[in-house]
């Protein structure tokens, strides 16, 4: 399916709705909770689930409900959640991610990575202090998760911390690991700084699937 035909299909609002939902969780979505989410019927719920699944913008496991196995514990059910492909639309076509590989080879090449990261920093307070200065009363935990999904991360809470469901650079990370990682760190670290959040510091701390960064809340602070 191509990226255009992909788009129309979240035209919808129901199915950008489950599409939505399921991203936002890190585990498999069943088909009950995506229609109790969207307060619709499952059987439409379903519906809409698989014609995601068919362009490509939610994966399909099967897995049984927690605490029921052996005999009896009645077939696996079907689970979505959202798949790591990116999809991108422009008209007429164009190719930025090349632009991207070559400029990430160049900084590569070059060992041009403190001036890169130097760049991300300053770009991420810019976006942090705009955030506050546009919402200068709204809670340190709102304000944080607003500028995050604006700059195209997923956050969501681990305990005390904030982590980040994807990486909004994936493709090049995926071939410039250290680069971008470090990158997305600097970036972070202006962001807070910028938003002048004190109650959280950014590290690298990677997990499989998500952003190789989390928000660290400070051990003497309350967040």
């Amino acid at each position: 399916m191509t990226d255009i035909s992909v788009i129309a299909v979240l035209e919808d609002p129901v199915r950008r709705s489950l599409y939505d939902y399921v991203s936002t969780r890190g585990d498999g979505v069943s088909r009950s909770e995506a229609a109790q989410a969207a307060g619709i019927g499952r059987t439409l719920a379903a519906f809409h689930l698989d014609r995601l699944a068919e362009a490509g913008l939610v994966e399909v496991t099967f897995a049984r409900p927690a605490g029921r196995s052996g005999p009896g514990a009645g077939r696996p059910a079907k689970l979505y959640r959202r798949t790591a492909a990116e999809h991108q639309v422009s008209v007429p076509p164009r190719d930025y991610r090349t632009a991207a590989e070559l400029l990430a080879e160049v900084v590569d090449l070059t060992g041009a990575e403190p001036e890169l990261q130097r760049s991300a920093r300053s770009r991420g307070a810019a976006s942090g202090w705009a955030a506050r200065s546009q919402a200068p009363g709204l809670p340190d935990d709102d304000l944080v998760t607003g500028a995050l999904t604006a700059q195209g991360y997923q956050p969501y809470r681990d305990g005390a911390d904030v982590r980040l469901r994807n990486c909004p650079f994936h493709v090049l990370a995926s071939n410039h690991p250290p680069l971008i990682c470090g990158m997305n760190l600097a970036l972070l670290e202006g962001l807070l700084e910028g938003a002048v959040v004190p109650g959280l510091s950014a590290r690298l701390d990677p997990r499989p699937g998500e952003c190789c960064v989390v928000l660290a809340t400070s051990k003497n602070n309350e967040y």
